[in-house]
């Protein structure tokens, strides 16, 4: 017993004289050398957080556009082999009263066409200036609230119950906003504002006025958008049965109790009940995967990187120091205080550089791209920085620090004393 306290305070006294001896090492040392090695360690953490979370961010943006500008927070779809979801109108109503929701859009939906150009064509035999898209009839008014889509216009304006014979046309059925050449892809060209097109929906053909063209990287861009009271008349849908609704609920409402509570209500036995997370295309779930995958691998390359940045530093500091470190032991400090006064070394220097990419990560980083979203075709991407991921990268970059600065210590303190002192290889 009495071993095990003599060996505690001895442990106890080498550590006081470590951190001393730290304490004197880092306060004499180089500022230069100080912020050098700090700006190093604090390029090395964004690069842990900032690589993935740019590319987690990119799919994100594409996940959070989805979630705000076409599905809601909530999306009820018709049944597997279904063509729409039957008893709408109740749904509607069991939707309408539930507390949780703020706004919902009913959608009608069907395959078209639409054609420009058409009455201009020399002969019949001409290629058509024509493209293929869904038609989607909706409440304008309705629409806006749950998905903001009005703000999503690049040309034009946005429908209005008066607007029977106008549509909304997706940026990705014009040529000017989708330069893709693909064999069987058909793009509008030569399409503004004001003209007029012709709506083909199976056997029932519609000319309408071309209001407006809407961005939003979702499903819409495919899509000609209409009236629902126009598009019912077209496809003869008397009886109020949508294809699509999509919720959108109140601020810290929960999305699951919400789909929950609409499963009691029997709306699952005539209709598909989701999430927005739920119902995102499996591939958006498989690159986000693979992209936080990919960050993860550079990041543990800066990692080894930053490991060995501290080991040299530690190592050159020591070996420099080699004289001092024999004196040190020939007068009776401990290898395990000095060990430890290297590895306090090397855990200032991380922490310094964690605390000021902190700062850079959270105070500048985060918020100027989320206010200036990196543009992709697909998507507007933001940085993903997840508090409890970052500290956990913080905290594996201290702890490979730790090792690089104590590694080298051992390997000087290790040294014959008479050997150090002298100089001596």
């Amino acid at each position: 017993m009495q071993k095990a306290t003599n060996r505690a305070k001895g442990l106890g006294r080498a550590l006081s004289l470590g951190w001393f001896l730290a304490y004197r090492q880092v306060k004499r040392s180089s500022i230069a050398t100080t912020a050098l090695i700090t700006f190093v360690m604090m390029l090395t953490f964004l690069n842990l957080v900032v690589v993935r979370g740019v590319l987690v961010g990119l799919i994100q943006g594409s996940t959070d556009v989805y979630k705000k500008y076409y599905a809601g927070d909530i999306i009820i779809s018709n049944l597997p082999r279904k063509d729409y979801i039957e008893n709408s109108p109740n749904i509607v109503s069991i939707v309408d009263n539930l507390p949780w929701v703020e706004s919902y859009s009913p959608r009608y939906l069907t395959g078209g066409s639409v054609e420009a150009e058409y009455k201009t064509k020399l002969r019949e035999t001409d290629a058509a200036n024509q493209a293929n898209g869904l038609v989607v009839g909706i409440d304008p008014e309705r629409e806006d609230a749950t998905t903001h889509l009005a703000s999503k216009l690049v040309e034009g304006e946005y429908l209005t119950q008066s607007d029977t014979d106008a549509v909304l046309l997706g940026a990705n059925l014009l040529k000017k906003y989708t330069n893709v050449e693909a064999p069987g892809l058909l793009l509008l060209e030569r399409v503004s504002i004001g003209d007029k097109v012709r709506l083909t929906i199976g056997s029932a053909e519609r000319e309408v006025m071309v209001k407006g063209f809407i961005q939003t990287k979702t499903d819409a861009d495919q899509r000609v958008i209409m009236l629902d009271s126009t598009l019912r008349n077209l496809i003869g849908r008397g009886d109020y049965n949508v294809d699509e609704i999509s919720i959108k609920i109140k601020p810290g409402a929960d999305p699951l109790l919400v789909k929950e509570a609409l499963l009691r209500s029997g709306v699952g036995e005539t209709a598909r009940v989701q999430t927005a997370d739920e119902a995102l295309p499996s591939f958006l779930v498989d690159i986000k995967n693979t992209f936080g995958l990919l960050g993860n691998v550079v990041g543990s390359i800066g990692l080894v990187v930053a490991s060995i940045t501290i080991f040299i530093v530690i190592f050159i500091n020591a070996i420099t120091r080699r004289k001092y470190i024999g004196i040190l032991k020939g007068i009776g400090i401990s290898s395990v205080a000095i060990e430890f006064a290297y590895v306090l070394q090397s855990i200032f220097y991380a922490l310094l550089g964690i605390f000021f990419g902190m700062l850079v990560l959270y105070g500048f980083l985060v918020p100027f791209i989320y206010a200036h979203p990196i543009r992709f075709p697909f998507s507007d991407g933001i940085l993903v920085a997840e508090v409890s991921a970052t500290f956990l990268r913080a905290f594996l970059l201290l702890l490979a620090t730790i090792v690089a600065g104590f590694i080298p210590a051992r390997i000087v303190v290790k040294q014959n004393t008479l050997d150090a002192i002298l100089g001596r290889t």
